[in-house]
């Protein structure tokens, strides 16, 4: 399915110029890397010199429907005017500066190594966020690279601006690890709408009969095929449910563009809906609108974070169980690099989406939930997780949180999921990450995070941890290496 719950980014590139240096320089090299990235870029024709220019440059690349800019500095670049751009603008901004090569050292010399750092003291006087890259100088050739990796992360910080996240709660009781102070959530922008699982049941009922069931029912069925579609009786109620998340989300995203969920997924959804909502949740993440378990919102604005930046669909998680060692001894020993210690299993019910499993993936019943059924069988109401391995990917495992303090933090780590089966139940898959033994203990462990993780499926940790220093995340934790310690990590003591 496509993503059509995420932005858009139309980027804008304004060339600043000192006015003591020639204009020439920027206009030059502003259209050399205009040309350089391509036509997907807006080039600004107003050269900034002055706060009137800037003005007039904002109110040209708002015209244009720009929603990101790039501010270069084709030579040193005028401090006031070039920073009073990213203080008006209502939108994500880079700042970026010309390398010295395509002119002389004379007239040709445009000293913006030097202006980036004027430029950056000027935008901490005005307590203005930027993104600069970690080497912020080059050609027009590199800068074009700079604003491609720029480009994710605009669109992770103008759909955070502009996300609503709809609750279905109260959170379960046993689960308090889902609890976490709202207030961090607005600092960053976002909005949230709590409702009663009772309203999500009232909706539902009212989508009885819906004359879209039957078209739902169809894509639902193609999705699965034959061999996942265990239950081809159960599709209706599915559907029905998939209807009543959508129909809420359009009539409930207000004044926001963006939407995502975070539901009451048990102990009383299954025996009253009659099915258990798994697979939905799977499919409403595949088009881009995260539907998190548990009424977990801070793994709905992760996993919501995570589609933007990768361009992809994504998945929760727990961070579940280690792998047995006469597993890793069978499979993985030898054939992979990575030790036992390295590896987890990450596990849930059955909400990740189905083009992210292997294809023996299909929808059967939540098997923790019916040990506590009574009669202990396999009644109708257990039935909707999507279950199955989850296939091989390099991965990006990652969390933004609040503490109990009320304060942001994050970790961020890249691994892979392994190609190899896990012998379990639940959409799951062996998870390797470096270093992951210290990670849990120093990280996740030390810093109390909950058993949830999101899951982005690609290596996307640099722009990841570029998203969160734009938001004001201070605390951005990562699988350290060997030897670099933790804080807590005790001293290695010689013997």
């Amino acid at each position: 399915m496509a993503l059509t719950n995420i932005p858009e980014v139309k980027l804008g590139l304004i060339a600043v110029s000192r006015d003591c240096f020639p204009i020439a320089l920027s206009t030059s090299r502003r259209d050399a890397v205009a040309a350089a990235y391509g036509p997907e870029i807006y080039n600004c024709p107003i050269t900034v010199e002055n706060e009137n220019d800037a003005l007039r440059a904002l109110e040209d690349v708002a015209k244009a429907g720009c929603s990101a800019l790039v501010v270069y500095l084709g030579n040193f670049g005028p401090e006031t005017p070039e920073t009073l751009i990213a203080q008006r603008f209502d939108g994500p901004v880079m700042y970026t500066a010309a390398a010295e090569g395509d002119g002389d050292l004379i007239n040709g010399r445009g000293d913006a190594f030097c202006g980036m750092l004027n430029c950056s003291y000027n935008l901490g006087m005005r307590r203005v966020r930027a993104y600069i890259p970690e080497y912020p100088v080059g050609t027009a050739r590199e800068t074009a690279e700079m604003i491609r990796q720029f480009a994710p992360v605009a669109r992770a910080v103008l759909g955070v601006k502009n996300l609503k996240i709809i609750t279905f709660g109260p959170r379960p009781q046993d689960f308090f690890a889902c609890n976490a102070p709202i207030k961090g959530l607005y600092e960053l922008g976002v909005e949230v709408e709590e409702n009663s699982e009772l309203d999500l049941l009232v909706s539902y009922k009212a989508h009885e009969g819906d004359s879209r069931i039957d078209e739902v029912c169809a894509d639902m069925a193609r999705e699965l095929g034959v061999s996942g579609n265990n239950y081809p009786e159960l599709l209706p109620r599915m559907a029905q449910f998939e209807l009543t998340l959508l129909d809420w989300a359009e009539a409930h995203r207000g004044a926001r563009k963006y939407v995502a969920f975070a539901d009451k997924c048990w102990p009383a959804f299954p025996e009253q809906f009659g099915f258990e909502p798994c697979y939905v949740n799977s499919r409403l993440a595949s088009r881009g609108i995260p539907v998190a378990c548990e009424v977990d919102i801070y793994g709905a604005l992760s996993e919501y974070i995570g589609i933007c930046v990768s361009g992809d669909t994504v998945t929760l998680l727990d961070i579940n169980n280690s792998v047995p060692a006469s597993l890793y001894e069978e499979d993985i020993a030898g054939k992979f690099p990575c030790r036992l210690t390295d590896t987890f299993m990450g596990f849930h019910c059955g909400n990740t989406p189905a083009c992210k499993m292997c294809a023996s993936r299909a929808v059967k019943y939540q098997l923790i939930q019916n040990r506590l059924l009574e009669n202990g069988g396999e009644p109708d109401f257990t039935r909707g997780t999507l279950e199955g391995d989850i296939a091989a990917s390099p991965i990006t495992f990652y969390r933004l949180q609040c503490d109990s303090e009320g304060r942001l933090r994050s970790y961020i780590a890249e691994g892979e999921v392994l190609p190899v089966p896990t012998r379990s139940f639940g959409g799951i898959g062996i998870f390797a990450i470096p270093e992951m033994a210290r990670f849990y203990r120093h990280v996740l462990i030390e810093k109390r995070y909950p058993h949830h993780g999101a899951v982005a499926f690609r290596h996307c940790g640099e722009a990841m941890f570029q998203v969160f220093r734009y938001l004001g995340v201070d605390d951005i934790a990562y699988n350290q290496p060997a030897e670099l310690p933790y804080p807590t990590e005790r001293p290695r003591f010689a013997r």
